[in-house]
């Protein structure tokens, strides 16, 4: 039997970024099903807080180089990897100038949430999908930690639906607590758009992209599958999940995580 594929696709991770309880799941999950036999791939966005130098990132040319069009708009995709060598992980990092570079997670310096939170976010999905391609590998699961994640699944079920790599992918979304206000993005209809995602898709599943949460919301609509990454987070997320007849799973016991995420993946695709 082949082992399962599983694409993390995450928000944050120890050491690169400080302890939170994404970022601890981040760095622990993947390595815990790798260690049940998983065969795993990670990504997360390069931020600004994350020093390079200290974390050995180093930047993968024939990864690097494609132009994602944003609202016609081109940002040259960066693709930068490291490894966490008492893992025998590596995780890759997607980088842009305009998106991550010097710049921090969801707020800036003062804590105020950047206004192109939901452009980062489409640029960070597209730049996962597009470098998996290019990297001729095939996920059976993949996982969505966080809001800047979000998207995938839209794009998955939508403008990558036909590209070999995602054919049969599940795609299960990782709900914590934090989300940028959708509902002040700026052109984000016009910025989604791609292929077959498209604005009118979104709404034909229900999704108003001026509601505040509508972000999340897609996330949700679009998955295989939905877990209560934080305990506590979004219940009104798990809700809609159920309500739309998607699979949830409740936050396990910490001592439990692993197995539980590794059988609720094996749920899904039997």
């Amino acid at each position: 039997m082949k082992p399962k594929k599983i694409l993390f696709i995450t928000q944050e991770m120890v050491p690169y970024v400080g302890e939170t309880v994404a970022s601890l799941d981040g760095r622990k999950l993947p390595q815990a099903l790798q260690e049940q036999g998983c065969e795993i791939r990670t990504f997360m966005p390069r931020w600004g807080i994350i020093n390079e130098r200290r974390n050995q990132l180093h930047e993968v040319i024939r990864l690097s180089g494609m132009n994602i069009i944003i609202d016609d708009t081109d940002h040259p995709l960066i693709i930068k990897v490291a490894s966490i060598q008492s893992a025998r992980m590596q995780v890759y990092f997607i980088d842009n100038d305009d998106y991550f570079h010097k710049r921090r997670m969801m707020v800036d310096e003062n804590g105020e949430p950047y206004a192109d939170n939901i452009e980062r976010a489409i640029f960070y999905a597209r730049g996962v999908l597009e470098t998996v391609k290019k990297l001729r590998w095939c996920p059976d699961v993949i996982y969505c930690q966080g809001w800047v994640s979000a998207i995938v699944p839209f794009y998955v079920k939508t403008a990558f639906r036909d590209d070999p790599p995602f054919a049969n992918t599940k795609v299960v979304s990782s709900l914590y607590n934090g989300m940028p206000d959708s509902a002040a993005a700026e052109r984000f209809a016009e910025c989604l758009l791609f292929r077959d995602a498209t604005p009118e898709a979104a709404q034909q599943a229900g999704i108003d992209l001026k509601a505040s949460d509508s972000l999340v919301r897609l996330g949700v609509t679009f998955s295989d599958g939905v877990i209560e990454g934080e305990p506590g987070a979004m219940p009104e997320m798990l809700a809609l999940a159920r309500e739309k007849g998607i699979p949830v799973l409740e936050a396990p016991a910490a001592e439990e995580q692993a197995t539980a995420y590794n059988t609720f993946f094996d749920s899904l695709l039997d």
